[in-house]
């Protein structure tokens, strides 16, 4: 057998049944090989003859560290080659036996004896009653657990909703660009239910049906405008958003969008004030980069990490990809590509670096200039942005974003038309009450600050977005927001009167 020494005490050579075959020579040499036996080793590593690459070694190992009976030489070798007698084998076989029983004997020290089974006996004859209703109870419970399961809504499907309700007026200016004539309080709600599947456990099917009749105060400019105002501004219900995300590698996630896809859908926006219109800032433009609403509402996304302190997201989103006519379609039409690389160094500190190249993707706030005029002709945009987030303590965040805004104008007279816009962040999670967030927003939003294409004017002067919001939660669904917007010298002319806006808003959330 050629294994190697064991442990325990050596073998007496006063036994009879001794093989005939040894001769004195042997006899000497077992003898010798018997008295170098050290004292019981630790751990494999201090046998200096053991590799890990050796068939043996595992074995070896559990011997040594698992039950430890296994011992070397005195020069820290175990020999594995040489061949072991029948009486090292005994010894050593005899030493891992007493070490197994010992690893039974403790192991059980603590069982129940016949008096601990007697008393729980005689408990279980005197709570017989007690015991019984408790089996009768959770009885009942299976039962009813059972007809959930067999009524619920989905296996694979979980149902969400929300309701966000806003009361909105313009509380100062008369003139911009004109007569502000729609100044009246009006009282407007978005209604969203949602499925949300899962089918691997891995992956994401979400469906969204909306309604949203809420409109944004007209001030002759498109500063200002509520992030959650609906897009046709009646109470008809339609597919708001419809997506499916699903895995490609540990690291990896692609996200297919049919319907209703946004920024904050294939990337992180780095703001803690974007909710979604549901939470968070006001406006739009306190809720992200407006370099971010180039982007179409349907396409493909894709998003690696790095680590967990870097990550790549990539995405083309189209417009009007489900439109087969001329200059519309998935790669015809008007579409927003981004690039975003996300750096987060520390728990406290996030980092995003935009690019996002577009096609009839006008930006969705800031100036008549910045917004809709240039739309006259098609175009196209490069556009850059940074955005960041801070947390200098666990109740003040501190952010931003700058964005800029190049776009050509590839008919007509053509041309180029710049545009910039910025913004400070601060933000105040938990203040009064756990839940809680306040929130202020300084900043310029987007300007046109030169332009060689003459149906696009310059912005010879800059208009202020101040914002401040505190949001209270009322409960864990309901969460109470009062906010106002002021804008020093909309559509950035100081011809105009500053603007006061006011909003309420009411989140329901189950």
């Amino acid at each position: 057998m050629n294994t190697s020494v064991w442990a325990g005490e050596a073998p007496a050579k006063t036994e009879p049944s001794e093989p005939l075959a040894v001769s004195s020579l042997e006899k000497e040499v077992n003898k010798s090989s018997q008295q170098d036996l050290i004292s019981q080793v630790t751990s494999v590593s201090q046998l200096s003859d053991v590799q890990p690459t050796d068939w043996a070694f595992q074995a070896l190992q559990s011997l040594v560290e698992r039950y430890g009976c296994i011992a070397g030489y005195p020069n820290g070798t175990y020999r594995g080659n040489r061949a072991m007698t029948r009486y090292e084998f005994a010894a050593g076989l005899n030493a891992c036996l007493d070490r197994v029983n010992e690893l039974i004997a403790t192991a059980t020290a603590d069982g129940a004896t016949k008096q601990d089974l007697a008393t729980i006996q005689k408990l279980q004859e005197d709570f017989a009653a007690e015991l019984a209703t408790l089996r009768g109870r959770v009885d009942a419970l299976e039962a009813r657990a059972s007809e959930l399961e067999a009524n619920q809504f989905s296996t694979t499907s979980k149902l969400q909703g929300q309701v966000v309700g806003v009361v909105s007026d313009v509380f100062a200016g008369d003139n911009v660009n004109g007569p502000i004539t729609d100044k009246n309080t009006t009282l407007g709600v978005r209604a969203r239910i949602e499925f949300v599947s899962s089918f691997t456990g891995k992956d994401t099917l979400f469906t969204r049906i909306e309604s949203n009749n809420i409109n944004s105060p007209n001030i002759n400019t498109a500063e200002g405008n509520l992030f959650f105002q609906g897009p046709n501004g009646d109470t008809n219900a339609y597919l708001g958003t419809l997506w499916y995300k699903f895995p490609i590698g540990e690291k990896t996630q692609v996200i297919a969008i049919a319907e209703g896809g946004a920024a904050d859908d294939v990337t992180s926006t780095v703001n803690i004030f974007d909710g979604d219109g549901a939470f968070g800032a006001l406006s739009t433009f306190g809720t992200r980069n407006p370099i971010y609403g180039q982007l179409g509402s349907k396409g493909l996304g894709v998003n690696h990490q790095f680590s967990n302190k870097a990550g790549l997201s990539l995405a083309y989103l189209s417009s009007n990809a489900n439109n087969p006519s001329a200059g519309n379609g998935l790669f015809d039409g008007a579409y927003g590509a981004l690039a975003q690389l996300t750096l987060k160094p520390s728990d406290r500190i996030s980092l995003g670096l935009t690019y996002i190249n577009s096609y009839k993707q006008p930006l969705l706030t800031g100036s008549n200039a910045a917004t809709s005029d240039i739309t006259s002709e098609a175009f196209s945009s490069n556009s850059y942005g940074v955005q960041a987030s801070v947390g200098i303590s666990e109740k003040f965040v501190l952010g931003g974003w700058a964005g800029y805004t190049n776009s050509k104008v590839l008919t007509g007279a053509k041309g180029d038309v710049d545009i910039w816009n910025y913004a400070v962040t601060l933000g105040f999670p938990d203040l009064g009450k756990k839940g809680n967030l306040a929130g202020v927003i300084v900043g310029m939003e987007p300007k046109v600050t030169s332009s060689s294409f003459a149906g696009v004017a310059e912005n010879n002067d800059t208009s202020y977005h101040i914002e401040a919001f505190y949001q209270y939660k009322v409960s864990d669904n309901i969460t109470i927001t009062p906010g106002v917007i002021w804008l020093t010298a909309p559509d950035h002319n100081n011809n105009n009167d500053d603007v006061v806006i006011g909003a309420l808003r009411t989140t329901f959330s189950f």
